[in-house]
This record gives C-alpha cells, sequence and structure tokens, in this order.
C-alpha cells in the first residue's frame, strides 16, 4: 500500500483533534463595536544614506523631492546637477489604531516607490503621514530595517529576503487625537468579523442573558422539563436588550447607568463566551498544494478512482569515435529514452462521513498527495457529492 505524504499528515494534522478542540469563542474575537477602528494613514518620503544603491536614471520625481528639501533648509542648487544615488523616493504606511493619542509611537512600512535595488542601510527623513481626509495625524523619521542584504561586483549579485521595503518600529509619532466619544450612547453595535445569521442570534442571546438579571425572571413561567423531547418549529425570537438586525449587526441597549461610562460596560460584554456558527469550507491553494478543511465538512457517499500518468524522457549523450582508417569523424551522438507509467488504481467507496475525521481518514485512505487531493476535492464538489463550499485560491 502507498505510504501517505508527510505533506497531507502535515496540512490535515490539526483537522483530526478539531472536534475535541471546538469550544466558545469570546465576543471580542468575534465582533466589534461600530465606529472603533484603525485608520489607514499614508506619506511620502526621502530614504538617505544609501551606498549607492538608490534611485537613479528615470526616477525624475526623487530628483525633484531631493532639491525641493534642500531649498527648504536654505540650499540652492540647481536639479539637473543633482546625480546622487544614495537618495530613494519611498511611501510610508501606517494603522493609526482607535483612541489614538498625541506622543504615542506606531510602527511603519516603508517601500520604494522608484527603482532603488535596496533601502538598506537608509534613514527615512521626516515624513508627513495624512488620512483621508488629507490631515496630518502622524509623523515618521528613523533608520531603516529591511531585514536582509543585497550585495554584488562585477556582475555578480546575492539577495535575501526581500530589500526594497522594510519597517521602522516605533517609526512614526502621533501628532493630533482621533477622538472617538462614547459617553452618552443609548445604543451601540457589534460588527461581526464574519458575517453569519447564527452567530449573530446567538451573540444578541447571550447578552441578553448576560444584562437581564435573575429577578426579572418570571417566578410563575412553567417548568421545562429537560428531559423532555425537543418540540419542532420556531423559537420564540429574542426581546431582550440585545437584538439581532442582521447577519452582521447586533444591537444593544445600553443600561441607564451605564451610558456615562459605557467603556466599562463594553468591557463587561466583550469577554462574554459564545458558540459561534460557521460555514463549512475547503480552501485549497494549487500553487503551494495547501488544503484545509472546515470543521464542518461532509462528504457524500462516492467512488473515486485516480490515479497518476507519469511520462519519463531522459537523454544520454555518447562519443562515436570511428576506426583509424574509416576517414569519418568524432561526434558526439544523443540518445534519448521515453518511459510511460501509470498507476494502476481501482474504484474506492467512500460512505458519507459524520465528523471531519471521518472525512480524513477516508481521503488519507486514497493515498494521494496534496495536489492529487486538491483534484479529487474539485472532482467530488462538481459531482455534488461536497457539503461544503470549494474555495480556490
Amino acid at each position: 500500500m502507498r505510504k501517505i505524504s508527510t505533506a497531507i499528515i502535515l496540512s490535515l494534522m490539526g483537522l483530526l483533534i478539531w472536534p475535541s478542540l471546538a469550544s466558545a469563542a469570546r465576543l471580542k474575537d468575534l465582533a466589534t463595536v461600530q465606529g472603533v477602528r484603525e485608520n489607514q494613514i499614508i506619506g511620502y518620503g526621502l530614504v538617505v544614506g544609501l551606498a549607492g544603491s538608490g534611485d537613479y536614471g528615470q526616477s525624475e520625481f526623487t530628483v525633484q523631492s531631493t532639491a525641493s528639501m534642500l531649498s527648504r533648509m536654505g540650499i540652492r542648487v540647481d536639479k539637473e546637477k543633482i546625480t546622487t544615488r544614495n537618495v530613494a523616493a519611498v511611501i510610508v504606511t501606517a494603522e493609526l489604531p482607535a483612541f489614538a493619542r498625541s506622543g504615542q509611537r506606531l510602527d511603519i512600512t516603508v517601500s520604494s516607490l522608484g527603482n532603488a535595488r535596496s533601502l538598506q542601510g537608509g534613514t527615512l527623513l521626516m515624513t508627513p503621514l495624512k488620512g483621508a481626509d488629507g490631515q496630518v495625524y502622524a509623523v515618521g523619521q528613523g533608520a531603516m530595517s529591511v531585514g536582509g542584504f543585497s550585495v554584488g561586483s562585477q556582475g555578480n549579485s546575492q539577495t535575501k529576503n526581500h530589500v526594497t521595503a522594510g519597517n521602522i518600529p516605533g517609526g512614526a509619532l502621533i501628532e493630533k487625537n482621533l477622538e472617538v466619544n462614547l459617553s452618552g450612547r443609548e445604543s451601540l453595535r457589534l460588527i461581526l468579523r464574519t458575517p453569519d445569521f447564527s452567530t449573530a442570534s446567538e451573540i444578541a442571546g447571550v447578552v441578553s442573558a448576560f444584562m437581564t438579571p435573575a429577578a426579572a425572571v418570571d417566578p410563575n413561567a412553567p417548568v421545562v422539563d429537560p428531559n423532555a423531547p425537543a418540540k419542532l418549529g420556531l423559537p420564540d425570537p429574542n426581546k431582550g436588550p440585545a437584538r439581532a438586525i442582521d447577519g452582521g449587526t447586533v444591537q444593544v441597549e445600553i443600561p441607564e447607568n451605564y451610558r456615562e461610562n459605557v467603556s466599562q460596560f463594553i468591557a463587561a460584554i466583550e469577554n462574554l463566551e459564545v458558540q459561534p456558527g460557521q460555514i463549512a469550507k475547503v480552501v485549497v491553494n494549487e500553487r503551494t498544494g495547501t488544503v484545509v478543511l472546515g470543521g464542518d465538512v461532509r462528504i457524500r457517499e462516492v467512488a473515486i478512482a485516480h490515479g497518476n500518468l507519469n511520462v519519463t524522457i531522459s537523454s544520454s549523450t555518447d562519443i562515436s569515435q570511428p576506426n583509424a582508417l574509416a576517414g569519418g569523424k568524432t561526434k558526439a551522438v544523443t540518445n534519448s529514452a521515453t518511459t510511460v507509467e501509470e498507476e494502476d488504481r481501482a474504484l474506492r467507496v467512500i460512505t458519507p462521513g459524520g465528523s471531519i475525521t471521518d472525512v480524513v481518514s477516508a481521503l488519507n485512505a486514497l493515498g494521494a498527495s496534496p495536489r492529487d487531493l486538491i483534484a479529487i476535492l474539485q472532482a467530488i464538489e462538481a459531482a455534488g457529492a461536497l457539503d461544503a463550499r470549494l474555495v480556490i485560491q
């Protein structure tokens, strides 16, 4: 029997233990508060101090920026005479967190805009970082860290990692507060990171149960026998202080005594545990041969036969040496040989899987490589036997 490849075992090892690890998630990991989010900021700047690896040739904007910078410093120079290659034009980006305050520092990413070969060893000059509204929220400056190198001489070069982009940890200083006023609100909205009606309804139920005091429960309500068989039909709609507006939004009424201290109320509910729903998905990446199956994936009964056709063409070079009196010439002769091997695979029946462990065991029994497994899953989905959404990256 053919051994299962190590790549399949590594790709699916975690899936074998998925059912035992499935548990509730914290509300803060499933949703965010509307209006409390990061904001993107961007700026254009110059990196100096490069060892001849900066912009050159047709990077006219780098020359113009250098001349403009020197002019602001009181140095008049003709831009037509600037030929330095120690400067590179860059784009600086960062994420401005919610509740950002003046004086805090941000990590920034610096990326080459021109044709610089490397930003290694460079220093970013003072660069204003603006938001979508055109206002300056931070200023970046500092020594570059590219995490690699690029060296070369006389036509030979060696490069490690990506050297035309790098980071500056704490390289930006926030100059303007980002105000988010929560006080006085009567309600707030929770935005799900992954919209799902089941998850939104579950969040609303958990938050409502947490906010409803035990004394508010009707003492005259009939006692429900936990051993009684479940009744079919729609459940009663949630009438608590939290309700699901749609699959991606849950609205929560803030108690009156918390409306001047909304932050404490959010801190109280964000650690509630919720059992999220999820869509059954199979994600495959044909470029890397990666296969990931979600915990709710099921396969209907199907018969599969999968075999590989291997064609090998090999060549060898021999020397043809004629006899001394034959009058011929010594020549190199190329000999080629072609072999075809086709694996003989019979049909194998995969029975319906009751859990992800059963599905993985059935697929492993085929003894396929990760790339073969991708083709098999696509064929199963085309046959209508895959109860999951197939996502191809």
